[in-house]
C-alpha cells in the first residue's frame, strides 16, 4: 500500500474518521445518533428550499408575525423562483427581515458595495428584494446585508430582530458555513464552546475557499484564483447556533456535471466530530433539516478511467 499524509493547508487530517466517512453512502448517510438532525436523500433539493422560504413568508402574512431569515447567496434560481411566488400568490412581506450570511472584503477588510457584480448583496438585491413587486416588498429597514459600516454589530442586529427564525446555508469544500472557515486567524480558538460563541467579523479566506469560488458563475467558473477577493464578512457560529431553525442543503456539482467538490465535505460535516476544522460540522449539535442530493449521496469510487 501507499500511505502518505495529507497536505499541511488540510485543515482536517484525522485519518480513521476520514476513511470512515468516504466509505459512507446512499441511506447510510441519512442515520445520525442525534433524533433532531435530521438528513433525507432528495432530487429536488432546491424545490424544497423555495417551499420552505414561501411557506414561512405566506405564515407571516396570514397570521402577521415577524419572520427572521438567514440567507446565503449567490442563489439566483431559488431566489427567483421565491420572488415570482410571492408575487403570484399576492403574498405580503412587511413581516420579513433578511440578513444575508456573507459579503466579500477587500486585502484591508473593506466590504464589497452593493453594486459589486460579484456580490452577494447585489445578488440578493437584484434575483430577490427588487424582482418581488413593490407593494408587496419587505420594508427597507427589514433589509439588512453586511456593510463596514455594521459588520461589528451584525450579531447584534439579528439578536435584536429576535434571532433568526430560519438560517438557510450549504458547505464550502473546506467545511464552511457561510464564511465561518477553517484554520483561519479570526476565529482562532482554544475550544468549542469558544468556537460557538463568535459572532459575526471580518476573516481571511482559506485557500481552498477562493479555489471553490473561483469555479462559480460571478467568476466565470474559469479558476481565476486572482479574481476573488482575499477577505469577506460573516456571520459567526453564534449567529448559526442561536437560530430556531436550520436548513442545510448539499447538491452543488461542477456546472450540473457527477463531479463535486461537494461530495467528501459533506460526509465530513455529517458524520464526521464536531470541530472547528469542519465549521458546518456544528449544525450536528442542534435542531438542522438536510438535503442531500443523489448526486452527492453516491459512492466515492476510483475512476481510474475518467480524467479532469
Amino acid at each position: 500500500m501507499f500511505r502518505f499524509k495529507p497536505a499541511d493547508f488540510v485543515p482536517y487530517k484525522n485519518k480513521e474518521v476520514l476513511d470512515y466517512c468516504r466509505k459512507l453512502s446512499g441511506e447510510d448517510l441519512t442515520r445520525h445518533k442525534n433524533p433532531d438532525f435530521k438528513i433525507r436523500i432528495s432530487e429536488n433539493t432546491g424545490g424544497i428550499w423555495i417551499s420552505d422560504m414561501v411557506m414561512r413568508i405566506q405564515r407571516s402574512d396570514l397570521l402577521d408575525e415577524k419572520v427572521v431569515m438567514i440567507l446565503p447567496n449567490p442563489c439566483p434560481g431559488i431566489y427567483m423562483a421565491v420572488a415570482d411566488a410571492i408575487n403570484m400568490h399576492r403574498i405580503n412581506c412587511r413581516n420579513v427581515y433578511i440578513f444575508t450570511m456573507d459579503e466579500w472584503a477587500d486585502e484591508d477588510g473593506n466590504i464589497a458595495p452593493e453594486t459589486y457584480r460579484a456580490g452577494f448583496s447585489y445578488s440578493n438585491k437584484k434575483y430577490f428584494v427588487n424582482r418581488i413587486d413593490p407593494e408587496l416588498r419587505m420594508p427597507d429597514k427589514n433589509i439588512v446585508y453586511p456593510t463596514t459600516k455594521n459588520i461589528k454589530d451584525y450579531s447584534k442586529l439579528i439578536e435584536e430582530a429576535g434571532n433568526a427564525d430560519i438560517c438557510y446555508s450549504g458547505p464550502g469544500w473546506a467545511g464552511h458555513i457561510a464564511f465561518i472557515d477553517p484554520l483561519t486567524p479570526e476565529f482562532a480558538c482554544d475550544s468549542l464552546d469558544e468556537f460557538l460563541n463568535m459572532g459575526a467579523r471580518i476573516v481571511t479566506l482559506n485557500p481552498m475557499t477562493i479555489m471553490q469560488n473561483s469555479l462559480h458563475g460571478v467568476f466565470g467558473q474559469s479558476g481565476d484564483i486572482a479574481n476573488v477577493p482575499p477577505k469577506a464578512a460573516t456571520i459567526g457560529p453564534l449567529d448559526v447556533k442561536m437560530a430556531k431553525n436550520r436548513l442545510e442543503i448539499h447538491s452543488l456539482t461542477t456546472g450540473g456535471s457527477f463531479s463535486s467538490w461537494q461530495r467528501m465535505i459533506s460526509r465530513l460535516i455529517l458524520h464526521g466530530e464536531v470541530t472547528p476544522l469542519v465549521p458546518a460540522s456544528i449544525l450536528q449539535l442542534w435542531k438542522t433539516d438536510v438535503y442531500i442530493s443523489p448526486e452527492i449521496a453516491a459512492p466515492i469510487e476510483c475512476m481510474e478511467t475518467v480524467g479532469y
